[in-house]
């Protein structure tokens, strides 16, 4: 919602002077929803990753997930395009279709056909990478990856200065679309998440996350712009972590609700379409680049919110749901440790007890998990979760962990109970 927000404001359909001023306030920052989705994102993929998984199961999945909606959307943006005759540049459109536009520099290019899939393109690189580093952060030491942690705010800080020794018209390719500047944010979100998972984070716990994210948020509007993309890379690392920890900990959590669940499962394909949506409609009304009247634009972004919901609800349960099923590979089940020879006198564990019997529900069982929209803040719901919905500025859900007998205690890993990925 961030992101919709934000482009509502640059679209400039609300001219109501009020009206503008609160969309003005509201969604400045929101430009970041990018930005925390490709550090959520990070976080979710190895807080949900199992040792063992095959590296082409893995980049199966992530296909499987952001290209159907992505194909689609591809060539409802070239239909628009043909309906308006605007000209379609082969090259940008390829580069488009096969998501390495964010590698090109060109003025145009890498906000070509359905311009919000650029960060489609940064993830696919992620995804790529991945699972070649991810051996290498297991065996990290902690004090490596609290290093990175600390350090990603601070190369995103030094990216503005270090621009001007850019060619002029490179600057904003180089600091907000280019896949490797772009990662650093991503490998922020798999540092916290392998900390989280050791047991090694030190956050604060949700409801001080939160409100220090709000604290930032109002406060940003008196901060220098340079500063913004560093201090909320902060308040988002702060939140992430803290509402995973929150769930396994089986502590409330407002992200729980089932609305918002809803609201991230069909995030992913509502980022994909609400540009295309809102600068079709303004166009074939001729309120493009003039915005609407008085309070009839306030009352059109409501429109355009329905609306784009509706598309998106269509397009993640006809589209984006049986593709992953018809397309994504089955994970193998790792079997269930057999219980010790109670015979024996051997004492089970009630934590193993409750393995073994969330182990049995089958393939589909579920032990909690994180449902958060791309661009909407971070939450965590129990029950029904889906770690492949990651993708893009897509809903994105994150399994539950439990502490592994006492392995809390003794700063181990957490263990996973039963199945996180019906795929």
């Amino acid at each position: 919602m961030l992101v919709f927000g934000y482009h509502v404001g640059t679209m400039r359909i609300v001219t109501q002077s009020d009206a503008r001023a609160v969309v003005d306030w509201l969604f400045t920052l929101g430009l970041s929803g990018v930005q925390f989705f490709f550090i959520l994102s990070g976080f979710v993929l190895v807080w949900s990753t199992r040792d063992g998984d095959r590296r082409r199961d893995f980049w199966r999945r992530r296909l499987a997930k952001i290209y159907p909606n992505h194909v689609l959307t591809w060539a409802a943006a070239l239909l628009v395009m043909w309906w308006f005759a605007d000209p379609v540049v082969p090259r940008a459109a390829l580069e488009n279709l096969f998501l390495v536009q964010a590698w090109d520099p060109t003025p145009g290019y890498f906000y070509s056909i359905n311009n919000v899939s650029w960060s489609l393109s940064c993830e696919l690189f992620f995804y790529l990478c991945l699972p070649l580093v991810l051996p290498a952060i297991r065996r990290a030491h902690s004090g490596v990856l609290w290093a990175m942690v600390v350090a990603v705010p601070l190369v995103i800080l030094a990216l503005w200065p270090g621009q001007q020794l850019l060619p002029e018209g490179s600057n904003w390719w180089f600091t907000q679309v280019f896949p490797l500047v772009r990662s650093t944010e991503f490998w922020l979100g798999v540092a916290a998440a392998e900390l989280l998972r050791r047991g090694h984070w030190r956050g604060p716990g949700l409801p001080l996350a939160s409100l220090l994210f709000v604290v930032v948020w109002v406060a940003a509007h008196w901060i220098p712009a340079e500063m913004w993309a560093a201090l909320l890379s902060v308040a988002y690392i702060l939140v992430i972590p803290a509402a995973a920890r929150a769930d396994v900990q089986g502590r409330w959590s407002p992200w729980r609700h089932r609305t918002l669940i809803w609201l991230g499962e069909v995030s992913f394909a509502f980022y994909l379409v609400h540009v295309l949506v809102m600068m079709t409609v303004l166009r074939l009304t001729g309120h493009w680049g003039v915005g609407l009247p008085g309070w009839s634009g306030p009352l059109a972004v409501l429109g355009f919110l329905v609306l784009n919901l509706a598309l998106a609800a269509a397009l993640h349960r006809f589209v984006e749901t049986p593709m992953m099923r018809r397309l994504a590979p089955r994970r193998r089940t790792p079997p269930v440790p057999a219980a010790p020879d109670a015979a024996r006198g051997a004492a089970v564990p009630d934590a193993a007890r409750g393995a073994a019997a969330r182990g049995a529900a089958g393939p589909d069982a579920a032990v909690g998990g994180a449902v958060v929209g791309g661009g909407a803040p971070a939450g965590v719901a129990a029950g029904g979760v889906r770690p492949d919905d990651v993708a893009g500025s897509g809903g994105v859900t994150v399994p539950g962990p439990r502490a592994a007998g006492d392995g809390r205690r003794a700063g181990l890993p957490v263990e996973y109970v039963g199945p996180r990925d019906p795929h």
